[in-house]
């Protein structure tokens, strides 16, 4: 059987036609990419090979809502199912970049795909409390593919970034992360403490950073001034028709401590939402508890 020969690389490509490079950028967002074409691909195989996986990554970032160009896709397997993938796909659809590369490139795209292994270390690959796990443990399925969990991603993102100053954009991401997803101060339980110190530091800086607006979801917020039961049915059906509207324009629901009596609160950090719904800034309500 004849080898496939390595083609051009995707990130070249990119490089020498700006031209396609922005169209290839509005595919990307659009998930019709050579990137998303070259996942599919490849996970799609690897499920066929019997292999587990994770991806990881600018790919994995995009599945959890931090949607970004990325010109590779990375996967998480161990080191005995790494050989395995280069004894059954090199030559076959897929390419070594270069002799005893662990990676591969895809051949119709050229697309690098970056596999790290399990128990290797992140950041600058020294021993650390914090490990690439093995993909069993930690894959989490989407749409038929199988991703890094998010509180792994986050561990490994911020082990990444505190150990290799080259890898500060993993600090960024979890930033990115935590504003995007609203992840909350106890989110830092679920990681390994090597790094729950960082989390939480970027999660003040963030919090300080973006202004939230909130509604307590408090009794009078549902009922309204009803005195009847008439009135009362009324009134709930309003509110039902609010947070429905209030969901479509992204409002998320949150438990937590925001204020200081401790309701349940309706969430956006979106000034032109917090507007149209009469929310008001977290910071307010802080300061009419304390009264």
């Amino acid at each position: 059987m004849q080898r496939d020969t390595l083609p051009i690389p995707y990130e070249q490509r990119l490089a020498d036609d700006p031209r396609w490079a922005l169209s290839e950028g509005s595919r990307h967002f659009e998930e019709k990419s050579a990137v998303h074409e070259c996942l599919h691909r490849i996970t799609q195989r690897l499920t066929e090979m019997g292999i587990p996986y994770a991806v990881v990554g600018g790919m994995a970032l995009f599945r959890y809502g931090l949607r970004r160009f990325t010109e590779e896709v990375v996967i998480l397997v161990t080191r005995k199912d790494l050989n395995t993938i280069h004894e059954q796909l090199d030559g076959r659809g897929y390419v070594t970049p270069f002799a005893r590369s662990r990676n591969l490139r895809d051949t119709q795209a050229g697309v690098r795909i970056e596999f790290l292994i399990a128990g290797q270390y992140p950041g600058d690959g020294k021993a650390k409390p914090v490990a690439f796990p093995d993909p069993r443990d930690v894959a989490v399925e989407f749409e038929g593919i199988q991703y890094i969990e998010l509180a792994k991603l986050v561990e490994l993102k911020l082990a990444s970034g505190m150990t290799n100053p080259e890898r500060m954009k993993d600090l960024a991401d979890v930033q990115e992360l935590i504003k995007l997803l609203s992840l909350p101060e106890e989110f830092a339980a679920k990681l390994d403490p090597f790094v729950q110190g960082r989390f939480l530091d970027l999660w003040k800086a963030s919090r300080a950073a973006v202004k939230r607006y909130v509604q307590p979801l408090a009794i009078q917020f549902l009922t309204g001034a009803s005195r009847s039961l008439p009135e009362l049915v009324a009134s709930l059906k309003k509110a039902i028709d609010t947070l429905q509207a209030m969901q479509a324009d992204g409002v998320r629901l949150e438990v937590g401590d925001s204020t200081a009596s401790g309701h349940p609160y309706l969430l956006t950090t979106d000034p032109e939402v917090a507007n149209k719904h009469g929310m008001r800034e977290e910071a307010e309500f802080w300061n009419l508890d304390d009264d």
